[in-house]
Parts: structure tokens; sequence; C-alpha cells
């Protein structure tokens, strides 16, 4: 009883650090909050099952009042200078510094990945804005020599307008700052409609935020926040022109009617989508090695991460010896409380998760899957929230129509090759393109599965797994996985837009090509 109440009381302590009160208002401008009156959405804990507190949701009024504002703010934020821009951001990775053990703690509590993967999302939107602030001022264009006399060519990036973002539960908060802090930095504005499951995490972020865009006197309007469900900001905002932009993560299925609403009026999107990652273990490979990359692939986050691992592709000479191995290890993994510190495995994020995991696992049995260890409901009073399973493991004797799909649960499935050629196949038929990996200390095993008829990922990693990319380089996929690209390298390029630029200074009128047109 005691320990409870100790962390009722540090949950409570979280909560108000972070400004989140029994009720909150879903809609802000940077600083200033909105009075909303939508039905009230409350969030709850997957860890207990415990009310956190209610959202106020944002209407389709709110939503008009901040989209005008920020489009009032795009008009001088623009203006001042990257640099600057930059510094700001600067000053936001330093706010967040500050308040990453409750953000984080909040993120565990509220989402159900454990404390430390908690703290990992809040380091890697201060990882974003570390890297926005180098990048404000590398904003490059490139010149080029011009076939005409006197003349130059070059071309540079200007600022795109209202980027919207819509992010997905299971990275609640660092999903929205790869967007934010760059398109900040590229003279963008921000409308972020956050995911209904986890809206208080947002609703943090922008408490915690608001006094480094007040002491740099930020319009209203530059980050901007919409937390509420489809209900209320749905098609509307896909549809609407003033937002050139629209970078979703989420499901494969929500992705495609994205793209299709903002295509229709020929918007730009950035979508990233769903993963369906594999790892190739070879007999070269370091088993040891692999084993710790499956298992955090496989278990992290309860296995609701985009690049979670969800097939082992394994040589049939060390089928069983890696089997045997995995095995063991899946039996010494903690499932708890995402906020205990010997907790490896917290709980999905609602009871809706639970049962697409169950039916998935009732596909694998249908088709031929050998069930080999987990896929549990846990049902003890610890566990009393009814969103903790037992992660699975699923031998099958194909790549067969459940295994091609991303459940978005820990489900691992074990399928057995016998050369390279056939598993570089299978780890390319499915649908998805995200992440990809293969364990070999063969070169030129590592080196095919690197080269153009090799995987066909976004992301293909050698000795490494499949999950926890870093933020300098561009994340995202190919195939249903959207095609996009996020965070680092030059993916600022999608914030902003491209413009050419030829500069007469002679005293004639040459026409490209050799064209004559004289009167």
């Amino acid at each position: 009883m005691q320990n409870l109440q100790t962390q009722t009381s540090a949950i409570q302590e979280m909560l108000s650090t972070l400004g989140i009160t029994e009720f909150n208002n879903g809609a802000c401008t940077g600083t200033q909050w909105l009075n909303t009156n939508g039905d009230i959405l409350y969030s709850y804990s997957p860890a207990d099952g415990s009310k956190i507190a209610g959202i106020k949701q944002a209407t389709a009024n709110e939503y008009e009042l901040v989209i005008q504002q920020a489009q009032n703010a795009y008009e001088i934020w623009r203006r001042v200078p990257a640099p600057k821009r930059g510094e700001v951001v600067r000053q936001i990775g330093d706010r967040l510094r500050k308040f990453k053990e409750p953000l984080g703690k909040l993120v565990s509590y509220e989402m159900g990945k454990i404390y430390q993967e908690g703290l990992g999302e809040v380091q890697e939107m201060i990882d974003i804005c570390d890297f926005s602030v180098g990048l404000s001022r590398q904003l490059y264009g490139l010149t080029m020599h011009s076939e005409r006399k006197n003349h130059r060519m070059y071309e540079q990036y200007h600022p795109l307008g209202i980027v919207g973002v819509i992010s997905a539960f299971n990275f609640p908060v660092a999903v929205w700052a790869w967007n934010a802090m760059i398109a900040m930095v590229c003279g963008d504005v921000v409308v972020w409609k956050p995911s209904s499951k986890t809206l208080l995490s947002a609703i943090a972020c922008h408490h915690i935020i608001a006094s480094v865009l007040k002491e740099n006197d930020v319009p209203e309007g530059v980050l901007n926040l919409l937390a509420g469900s489809s209900k209320y900001i749905g098609d509307n905002f896909l549809e609407d022109k003033r937002v050139p932009l629209i970078s979703a993560t989420g499901s494969t299925r929500m992705g495609k009617r994205v793209g299709r609403i903002v295509g229709e009026r020929l918007g730009r999107t950035l979508l990233e989508l769903g993963g369906n990652n594999a790892i190739i273990i070879t007999p070269d490979a370091d088993l040891e090695l692999a084993l710790r990359a499956v298992l955090f692939g496989a278990v992290g986050t309860c296995g609701q991460r985009c690049t979670s691992t969800r097939r082992l592709i394994i040589h049939e000479d060390i089928y069983e010896t890696f089997k045997t191995k995995l095995l063991s290890a899946y039996k010494q993994i903690k499932i708890g409380n995402p906020l205990e510190p010997s907790t490896l495995v917290g709980p999905l994020v609602d009871k809706g998760a639970v049962e697409d995991f169950q039916k998935a696992i009732e596909q694998v049995k249908l088709q031929g899957g050998n069930i080999i260890y987990g896929g549990q409901i846990l049902t003890e009073e610890k566990f009393a929230s009814g969103c903790y399973v037992t992660p699975c493991i699923a031998e099958m004797k194909e790549q067969t129509s459940i295994v091609t799909e991303e459940t978005f649960a820990p489900l691992l499935y074990l399928l057995k090759y016998r050369n390279m050629v056939t598993a570089i196949h299978l780890q390319n038929d499915v649908p998805q393109g995200l992440s990809s990996s293969i364990f070999s200390n063969n070169l030129k095993e590592t080196e095919l599965f690197l080269s153009h008829w090799g995987s066909d990922c976004g992301i293909a990693n050698v000795n490494i797994g499949t999950s926890g990319a870093e933020i300098g380089g561009a994340f995202g996929g190919e195939k249903e996985t959207g095609g996009g690209r996020e965070s680092g390298s030059d993916s600022w390029k999608v914030y902003m837009r491209r413009q050419t630029n030829t500069i007469n200074y002679g005293g004639e009128l040459p026409l490209a090509q050799g064209i004559k047109f004289e009167v």
C-alpha cells in the first residue's frame, strides 16, 4: 500500500510540474490557450488503468482560429533570419533538458513504454533541437554555370508556410519535435494534431516551450496545438489549402487516406507509415550480438515501434541453435509497470491493441504457424489494466499473409533460409519497406545486402538491429511505408520550396538553347 501511495504521489507531482490539471484545454497558439468546448476525452494509463486527466477537445471553431493565427505568424516568422530562428530552437532544447525526467515519465505513464524509453524519447527531442540549431546556418542552395554569356544561375530554398504534423501514439512527443524544430528553422510555422491516445504528452510539451516563446517574442501562432479526435480535426485539416505540407506518422491505412485527400488538392505529404522489419542471421553472425539486437527490436516498446523487429530470417544451419538462445532470453524478460526500473516490457497502449494481438495469433495458427512461446494476456492483479501480454514467438514454414501484415504488438516470426538470395527475397517480399538488418561478419554477404539488389528498405543496417535510429540520418522507408523522410540529413528540403534563379548582368538578351527570336 505504501508503494502505491508513493507512486500515486509521484505521478501527481509529475503532472503538476508539467501543468497538467484535472481538465485541460485542447488548443494553443504558442503561449495562449484557447477555451475549447469539445467533448471531454479522458486519458487512461495502460500501466494501471487509472484515469490521468481530461482534455476538452479542440473543435472546428478553434481549428479556424489556430489556422488564421498561424497564417499571421508566418508572415512575420519567415522574415526572421534563420540563425535567430535557430537560437529559439536552441533554447527549446535547453528547456526540454530541464523537464526531461517529468516529461519522460508522462510519456511512459500515458503511452506504456518503459521509463528509460520515455527518457530516450525526450532525448531525441533534445538531439533534434541541437541538429536544427546547426542546420539554421546551413540551408544551402547551389550555384551553376549558365550556357549564356554574362549570366549566373543558382538555386535557393524559401519557407513553405504552415506545416501540419499528425503524430502517432507510440512516439507521442519525439515525432512532433523531429518535424517542428526543423520546420521552425526553415521559417515555417507548425500546427500539431497529436494522437488522441496521448494528448496529455502533447499538452505538456506546449506548457514546457511556452516560456521560451514568450521570452523571445516569438509571434503567437508559430507553434500551435490542436488536441482533438478526428471527429473535430480530421478531413478539414487534410483538405485545407492553407496547409501546403502535411507530415503524418501512423499506419499505412491512415497514410493512404492522408495521401489521397491531400493529393487531391495537390498538396504535399511527408508520410512515415508502417514497417514489417526483418533481421537476416547468417552462419557467420555473432549470435550473442544478434540475440541482444533481436530482443530489443522485438519486445522494446512492447512491439509498438514502426521499426520493431517482426521477422527473423535465420540460416537453416544455425536455426535451432539461435531459437534455443532466443527462447531462453524471452523467458527472462521482466514484464510489469513501465515506471519500475527493472521492467523491460510494459503494456500495450490499450485493450484494442490487445484484441489485435489476439486476432493476429489466431491467424498465425490458421495459416500453419506454430506458437512456440507467449501470446497470453496477463490477468494477475498487478496487470489489472488488461493491457499486458506475453511477447509471442511463432515459427512459420513460409511467409503467409499474416506475416506480410504489420501487427503492432510483440509478435515475432521465425523463418528459415538456405541461401542469401532466398533470404533477401523473403526480406523484401512484404508491402512495407522501412527498416532491415543483417548479422554477418562475411563482407560479401553484408555488401550484397546493402547493394542495389539487396534490401529495399529506407534503412538497412549491418550488425545492429532494426530499431533505434539516430536523428542525424534521414528517417523513413519505401513502398507502403510512404516514401517520406524526416529528421536528419537533408530532410529539411521537404519543409521548403525550391527556386531556380537566373541573373543577367550583361547588356544582351540571349535565349537558352541558342534560340533566335528577333523583331
